[in-house]
């Protein structure tokens, strides 16, 4: 049984905590859309570190997530229920890394990754059929993030030739 978690459910484990993006899985309409926000602040705060330091760090959340998604999956009675958004968060924070310091190319980086979140492209929507659990919850975003830095990486290059 499906069940739609509140503030009490939020503070009830900290994975819950986690996995809802700190609350912000808990918005009403476009949870994933919040959650992705979520990473603009992280990230920020991980741009004192050199960037080796920053990778290992969005590796090992996301390593993390694994486990929070599945617990909080289960609770939910949902693998990959709306409101667990710890995946857009980690997602965001990598696309962020390969993303220039610059206002404009993070919100372009926001808008691909979100729609490559949403579209599901081959072989994102495959691999979100077939993989469940934590890992499941995690990767197929972690694909679209791969997806958003690549047409990044393109538009940068072809903002070069003009």
């Amino acid at each position: 049984m499906t069940i739609s978690p509140d503030s009490r459910f939020l503070l009830r484990h900290p994975a819950h905590f986690l996995a809802l993006g700190f609350g912000s899985g808990l918005a009403r309409r476009a949870p994933g859309t919040f959650g992705t926000l979520v990473g603009f602040p992280l990230f920020a705060a991980l741009m004192p570190l050199p960037e080796p330091v920053r990778l290992v760090v969005i590796g090992l959340i996301f390593l993390v997530g694994i486990p929070i998604c599945n617990k909080t999956g289960d609770a939910l009675g949902a693998a990959d229920h709306g409101s667990i958004v710890w995946d857009e968060i980690v997602a965001m924070l990598l696309v962020l890394e390969f993303t220039p310091r610059n206002w404009v190319w993070w919100l372009i980086a926001f808008a691909l990754f979100r729609l490559f979140d949403i579209w599901k492209p081959a072989p994102i929507r495959q691999f979100d059929a077939r993989l469940k659990g934590g890992f499941g919850v995690m990767f197929d975003d972690l694909l679209a993030a791969i997806y958003a830095i690549a047409t990044l990486k393109a538009l940068q290059w072809l903002t070069t030739l003009y």
